[in-house]
């Protein structure tokens, strides 16, 4: 499975979730919940952009070679943008999952996003 079917198979698997392609930027994903952006990708299945604690955010940055802080100021905000190179691993897919779930959380109504809390 390519990775942007991949993404898109976790995040609309989430409450609410719903992938929009923007055609202003060549068509561009992006998963919002209630309107909100939670994860922006490549069209190609390159790289995504999730929102993340500016905590946790600045960890990834400091340890993951493949991310760096969202451009536009995004990234004080706690947006990085991680590139996917080729065939990720199961162990980077997990990953992967937990920021996703993350973005999510962090973006979503206290309702929906508590969901995710209460799943098993």
């Amino acid at each position: 499975m390519d990775n942007l079917r991949r993404l898109t198979k976790i995040a609309t698997a989430l409450p609410e979730a719903t992938r929009v392609d923007i055609e202003a930027w060549d068509g561009e994903p992006t998963f919002r919940v209630r309107g909100k952006n939670f994860v922006f990708a490549d069209p190609d299945g390159h790289s995504l952009t999730v929102k993340l604690p500016i905590e946790e955010a600045e960890a990834v940055v400091a340890t993951d070679p493949t991310a760096q802080p969202t451009g536009y100021g995004l990234g004080r905000y706690g947006w990085v943008s991680i590139a996917l190179v080729g065939e990720e691993s199961e162990q980077r897919w997990e990953q992967i999952v937990e920021w996703v779930h993350t973005s999510y959380q962090l973006v979503a109504p206290r309702r929906l996003a508590r969901l995710l809390d209460e799943s098993p």
